[in-house]
C-alpha cells in the first residue's frame, strides 16, 4: 500500500442560512431584527432557532486518498465537492471531523484564488510560490516556464485586478501545476478559459497525474473525468453515494440526474447556486409538432422543447445544452445568440418554447440541461431538467442510421461517387 496523501475521518461543514444574499442590512433591518429578538425573549422563546436554519454541505465523510492517486469528484450543484476541496485547501475550517493532507498542495479553486489584485503577475507568482513553501530559486527556475504556459507575457508587470478571467485563470493555472505540488485540487475553474488553454490545461494535468502525483479533480465534463481519472467519488447531500472505479462512479450519478428528473423541479435542491430565484423553471418537455408531450421522438421529425417557469421577467433568456447517455455535451441553443426568425410573444405567458425543425440526432437517450435568465440575471439553473429518447427517423430523404453508430449528431450531406 502507497503512502497515504488525503484522510478524513467524520468530516463535516454546516453552514448557518437566512443571512441576506444580496448586499448588506440597513439600519431599519438591523433595529427590527433586534426588536423581534428582544420580543422572542421576552415571550419565552429563549434560544430558538427556525426549523432549518442550518445547512449542512458535507456529513460525516470518511475517505483514504493514496498518493499517486488522480480522483474525480462527481455531484450535482451543491452535493459538497466545493466545500471538500476548500476544506482539504485549508480555505475554510470543518465543523466537525477532521482532514490530514500530507504533502505541498496546490490549489486552483476559484479564479484568481490566492493571488492580490494589487500585484502585478510577477510579483503574485513568486508570492503562490512562497504560500505552497518554495525557495525564491525555486520559482525562479520555474517562472519563465509559467509565464510561457499562461501566455501572459505583455502583461507580466500589470497589477492582477485588470487582468481578465481567462487571463487571471491561466496564470493561477500555470502556477499551480509548474510549481511542483505533491497534491493538486483542481475546481471547475478550466471552463474559464478557451478551448485550446482547456486542452493545455488538460495535457498539462495529465503530465501531473503521471508523474505519480496526487491529484482531486471537480468537473462536470464526465469525458474529461473519465479520460483523466481512475477513481470516481460520487456525493450527495454532503455524503458519498458511490466510491469506485471512475467508469462505475460516472453511471451511479447519470443515474441519479435521471431519478431527479422525475421529481416536481421546484422542489429541486441542486439549483445554479447563481440564480436570483425570482422566477424558477417549473417544468422542461419535448413536444411533438401537434404539441403533445413526448418521451420519444423521430429524428428528423420537428420537436418543440418546452419551458415553463414560475413567473415571466423582463428580458427573459433562456439556454438549453444537450447532451448524450454518457454526460457529454451534444449541442447548445442559446436565445441570447439571436436571429431574425426568433420572437417575443406577449401571450406566451410564463413558457419558453425552442423550436427544432428537423431533430438531427441520432438514435439513444438524451438530456436537457437549462439556465434561466431574466432581468440580465441568471435565476435558476438545473442540470438533467428531462430526459428524452431519439428514435430512427429520415433526415432530408436520408434514412438515419439505426443504435449503435458513432457519433450524436445526424449532418445533412450529399455524396459524389466514382461510378
Amino acid at each position: 500500500m502507497g503512502t497515504v496523501a488525503i484522510e478524513t475521518s467524520g468530516l463535516g461543514k454546516s453552514y448557518q442560512l437566512g443571512l441576506s444574499r444580496r448586499g448588506y442590512g440597513t439600519l431599519r433591518e438591523s433595529m427590527v431584527e433586534t426588536a423581534k429578538g428582544s420580543l422572542g425573549r421576552l415571550a419565552g422563546r429563549r434560544g430558538e432557532r427556525a426549523a432549518g436554519d442550518t445547512l449542512w454541505a458535507l456529513r460525516d465523510l470518511s475517505l483514504t486518498i493514496e498518493g499517486g492517486e488522480v480522483v474525480g469528484l462527481i455531484g450535482h450543484n451543491g452535493a459538497g465537492k466545493s466545500t471538500l476541496l476548500k476544506i482539504l485547501s485549508r480555505i475554510v475550517e470543518p465543523t466537525v471531523g477532521w482532514a490530514d493532507v500530507t504533502g505541498r498542495t496546490g490549489a486552483l479553486l476559484e479564479v484568481g484564488t490566492g493571488f492580490h489584485p494589487e500585484l502585478t503577475g510577477r510579483e503574485n507568482v513568486f508570492l503562490n510560490g512562497a504560500i505552497l513553501g518554495m525557495r525564491r530559486a525555486e520559482i525562479r527556475a520555474r517562472f519563465d516556464e509559467i509565464v510561457a504556459f499562461a501566455e501572459i507575457e505583455r502583461f507580466l508587470d500589470t497589477p492582477v485586478k485588470r487582468y481578465s478571467s481567462g487571463m487571471s485563470v491561466r496564470l493561477a493555472f500555470a502556477v499551480a501545476a509548474h510549481l511542483e505540488p505533491e497534491i493538486l485540487l483542481v475546481d471547475e475553474v478550466l471552463a474559464v478559459g478557451d478551448a485550446a488553454f482547456q486542452r493545455k490545461s488538460l495535457g498539462k494535468m495529465n503530465e501531473v497525474a503521471e508523474a505519480g502525483r496526487t491529484v482531486i479533480f471537480v468537473s462536470h465534463n464526465l469525458a474529461i473525468l473519465q479520460a483523466l481519472c481512475q477513481r470516481g467519488i460520487l456525493l450527495e447531500r454532503g455524503e458519498v453515494l458511490t466510491d469506485a472505479p471512475v467508469t462505475e462512479a460516472i453511471d451511479s450519478y447519470l443515474r441519479t440526474l435521471e431519478k431527479a428528473a422525475g421529481v416536481d423541479l421546484l422542489e429541486r435542491t441542486d439549483r445554479d447556486s447563481r440564480g436570483y430565484d425570482e422566477s424558477l423553471i417549473r417544468r422542461v418537455q419535448i413536444e411533438d409538432s401537434e404539441g403533445g408531450h413526448a418521451d420519444t421522438v423521430v429524428a428528423g421529425r420537428p420537436a418543440v422543447i418546452a419551458v415553463e417557469v414560475t413567473e415571466a421577467l423582463p428580458m427573459t433568456e433562456c439556454r438549453l445544452t444537450i447532451h448524450n447517455s454518457l454526460g457529454h455535451p451534444v449541442a447548445t441553443l442559446d436565445s441570447e445568440v439571436s436571429a431574425p426568425v426568433d420572437v417575443r410573444d406577449p401571450e406566451l405567458g410564463p413558457r419558453i418554447e425552442c423550436a427544432v425543425a428537423a431533430l438531427p440526432l441520432l438514435p439513444g437517450r438524451y438530456r436537457i440541461d437549462v439556465v434561466l435568465k431574466g432581468k440580465r440575471q441568471i435565476q435558476d439553473g438545473l442540470q438533467a431538467a428531462c430526459f428524452f429518447d431519439v428514435e430512427p427517423g429520415i433526415l432530408q430523404d436520408r434514412p438515419t442510421p439505426i443504435s449503435g453508430a458513432d457519433g450524436d449528431v445526424v449532418l445533412s450531406h450529399a455524396w459524389r461517387l466514382p461510378e
